[in-house]
This record gives structure tokens, C-alpha cells and sequence, in this order.
């Protein structure tokens, strides 16, 4: 399988020389945190103070990560590299990965961390787990290989800043498997601009991301489409680099707005670790935001899913906790994809034990042919009884016979693939921003999202 990492844009390249390591003059290390204007505009200070995502993993599916950049070292775990079987933290060269971790989980460095980058979430830890973009690299595992992986090694977020072309039968299942063990799943929509989004960001049970700007305004190249179901910034984003000589990098895409909202996940399993995967998306569609003139809108709409993420508000709204699954949609598995080849796994939100009872209800053939059998004993028995009481001038069955209060029967069953009510079906206006409305304020005229 092949897949890009062009979910991000590099614009503007290296960020200035004086954003180099080392002891900052005060004014440009100002410079620096000047520059990540989503900590502003997710008033990330009061943010921290409710939670900083410590205790969490996050995995970062992507290029191997500079485990010893000044703003990661001590964050990232060895993780695994599928390239070439070594470890996933000592990255020198491919930027992504680094970039993407650092704005999930970098914590600055310097005298009170003022300078450099600073992540989301900068209490929680990166598990790099390095894909190969084209080939099929060690063992020859797939993306769903990689996705158990982070699964099984104690990943609570999985960030996908990629973008598959396609999505095999062992990817579909791996997305299931993690729906199972409770892990989100964040993917980037894609930056083509296009009214369809990346195959894995489409796939159920995965949180698509948009990328919009400063003003809350949707980048031009962010794909759009009905499953999307967030926005984040993702416009002129600064992030730090795999390269010590260039160790910073300023961006757009849908690759750092997947990050931005894997890192408020992040924030959000550390304060609330009894909330589902689906609830913790529950949290972020409910607290998402607009930009001004756009609050009427029917949600999810195609651009924007249900706004632009606010993790302040995310974090201390009073949001009931909802559904287990919320709003995603179970992943399904293709016949035969589990083990012993297990039965699909619809995308309405019916899970694995429901469907297996239901298996166990049908009948089987041999059943069918006995019943049959039974039956037709029955009417004939039924029959020599009424001929006899004719002929010793008797008239009329014998009460209870087929049909009467005490007969055989076989009362209709609920068929067994009977679709049940979706368990978030969407009602009219639920999601309707109204201004001024509560829990969805007008946002002010040129206020960045997040506020």
C-alpha cells in the first residue's frame, strides 16, 4: 500500500534563524510563542490548568519522531519503526512525524519553558509508530498492522495526519479493533480542496478533521464532504522540525489540525478517564464553535462538521456524557477479517456480542426440516381423529386443535439482522447554533476559534 503524507503544506520553510536552540533573547523567544496562535485562541494558560493531558498516550502514526528535540526530549517512547525494525525516536531528517508530535505534546524548554514550541497537550506522551509511505517495510505490515500496534502499546489517541488511497480489509478491521478496545481514532481530512475526503478519514469510527484559519474562516484546500466532523487550526501553524540545523518549520494542512484535535483528546481522557472514545468526541461536537455569521448553520454541515474545535469550553462545560459510541459510527469488519472468520459488524452501532446472540437465534436447516416433519405428524394424526368421530357420528375437531388457544404454533420472531434505532441518531436543529445561544456564543468579529 502506498499512502501521502501531503496532508501538510510547507510554507515559508525554516522559521527564522533566531528561533534557533539555545538561550533565546526574551523578545524572540515572544517571537516564537507569538507565532502559535491556537494557544492563544484556545486561551491555552487557563486550558493547563484544567488538565494538560498527563497520564495519556497518543499515538502518532507517521514518519519517525526526533525523540531529542529540546521542546519533545523526555515525551516520546521508543515506539517501533515498521521502516526498518528499529526504534521510532531518533528521526534526524523527515520532519512530519516530529511536527505532528510537537503540537500534541511539546513542552518548550528554557528557563519556565518559554521557549520553543508548546504542544496542546504538553503533560501527555507521543508513542511513534513509523509507516513506511510506500512499500510494505518490515514484516510486511500494513496500516492495520500499525494500528494494533498503537492499540496494543497503550494508546488511548491515534493520530493519523495520512492520507491512504484506499483502505484494505485488515485496515477495516484494525479500526474496529480499536473502537473495541476503546482507543479514538483522528484522521485529516485531506488537502486537495476536494468534496471527498481521504479513504481512512471517511472510514466509520474515525474523527475527520478540517483545517480553518485565524478567523475560524475553512482553508481552500481542506477537503470537505458529509463525514467530516470537526475543524482545527490549521493555517500558518509553527512546529518544531526532525533537523537540528532547521529545527523549526511553519505550515498549513489538515495533518496539524489532526494533531490540534488529537492533543484536545488528549486533554480531555486525562480529566475524564471514565468517558468513552465516543463520548470524549461527544464533548468536542458539542462544544464546537462557528465563525460569526455562520451560527444558524445545519449541522454537521460538509466544510465545517460541527465547528471548530474549544477545548477550554470542552473541558469545562457541563456536557452529559451521552451515548457510548456518541457520534461516531461503528467500524465494520469484512466477512472472515477476525478470527474464525468473524461475523460483520454493521455501521448503525450494533457491536460484536449483540450480533453473535442474534447469530445464535436462527434456526438451522436440519431444525426447519424437523419442525416440518412434526407438523405434518400432527395433521395427520389430526385428520384420523376427525374421520373417526365422523364415522361414530361425532361432527367438529377437538378443542385446541391447530389454531385454537391451546395448538401448536410458532409466534413471529424479531428478524435477526432487524435494524435497531441508531443509538446517536440525529434529530432536527439539535446540533443548530443559535446566537447567542448557550453553550455556543457568537464568536466576535476577527476573534481566532477556540474562544
Amino acid at each position: 500500500m502506498s499512502f501521502t503524507r501531503t496532508l501538510r503544506a510547507v510554507g515559508g520553510a525554516v522559521v527564522a534563524g533566531a528561533l534557533l536552540f539555545g538561550a533565546a533573547p526574551t523578545a524572540l523567544a515572544d517571537q516564537m510563542r507569538d507565532s502559535q496562535w491556537p494557544l492563544k485562541s484556545f486561551e491555552a494558560e487557563k486550558v493547563w490548568k484544567e488538565s494538560t493531558g498527563k497520564g495519556v498516550t497518543v499515538a502518532v502514526v507517521d514518519d519517525a519522531v526526533n525523540g531529542g528535540h529540546p521542546d519533545l526530549k523526555g515525551s516520546v517512547l521508543p515506539g517501533k519503526n515498521f521502516i526498518d525494525g528499529g526504534r521510532a525516536d531518533q528521526e534526524d531528517t523527515n520532519d512530519h512525524g516530529t511536527a505532528m508530535a510537537s503540537i500534541i505534546a511539546a513542552h518548550g524548554h528554557g528557563a519556565g519553558n518559554a521557549d520553543g514550541i508548546k504542544g496542546l497537550a504538553p503533560g501527555a506522551k507521543i508513542l511513534p509508530v513509523a509507516y513506511p509511505e510506500v512499500g510494505d517495510g518490515v514484516g510486511h505490515v500494513g496500516l492495520g498492522g500499525v494500528i494494533r500496534y498503537a492499540v496494543d502499546h497503550d494508546a488511548s489517541v491515534v493520530n493519523l495526519s495520512i492520507a491512504p488511497s484506499f483502505l484494505t480489509d485488515s485496515d477495516k478491521s484494525a479500526l474496529a479493533y480499536a473502537a473495541q478496545k476503546d482507543v479514538l481514532v483522528v484522521a485529516g481530512a485531506g488537502n486537495n480542496g476536494e468534496s471527498k475526503l481521504s479513504a481512512l478519514a471517511a472510514a466509520p469510527g474515525v474523527v475527520a478533521v478540517g483545517a480553518v484559519d485565524k478567523t475560524g474562516k475553512v482553508w481552500q484546500k481542506s477537503n470537505y464532504g458529509r463525514e467530516l466532523m470537526l475543524t482545527a487550526p490549521g493555517v500558518s501553524i509553527t512546529s518544531a522540525s526532525a533537523s537540528n540545523a532547521e529545527p523549526y518549520r511553519r505550515a498549513d494542512g489538515t495533518s496539524d489540525a489532526t494533531a490540534y484535535v488529537s492533543g484536545a483528546a488528549a486533554l480531555l481522557r486525562a480529566k475524564f478517564p471514565d468517558l468513552t472514545a465516543g463520548q470524549i468526541a461527544n464533548r468536542l461536537v458539542k462544544t464546537a464553535g462557528l465563525p460569526p455569521g455562520q451560527e444558524g448553520m445545519t449541522l454537521p454541515d460538509p466544510h465545517y462538521g460541527y465547528g471548530f474545535i474549544r477545548p477550554l469550553r470542552a473541558l469545562t462545560q457541563d456536557i452529559p456524557a451521552g451515548s457510548k459510541n456518541g457520534p461516531l459510527k461503528t467500524p465494520q469488519t469484512e466477512p472472515g477479517a477476525g478470527a474464525g472468520g468473524a461475523t460483520a459488524l454493521g455501521s448503525s452501532g450494533t457491536g460484536g456480542d449483540q450480533a453473535s446472540g442474534q447469530k445464535d437465534s436462527r434456526l438451522g436447516i436440519g431444525a426447519i426440516v424437523g419442525i416440518g416433519a412434526g407438523v405434518l405428524v400432527v395433521v395427520a394424526l389430526i385428520v384420523i381423529v376427525v374421520a373417526r368421530q365422523k364415522k361414530n357420528g361425532r361432527n367438529g375437531p377437538p378443542p385446541g386443535g391447530p389454531g385454537g388457544y391451546g395448538g401448536p404454533g410458532f409466534p413471529q420472531q424479531p428478524g435477526p439482522y432487524q435494524q435497531q434505532p441508531a443509538p446517536y441518531q440525529q434529530q432536527p436543529g439539535v446540533y443548530q447554533q443559535q446566537p447567542g445561544a448557550q453553550g455556543f456564543p457568537p464568536v466576535p468579529p476577527n476573534q481566532p476559534p477556540g474562544q
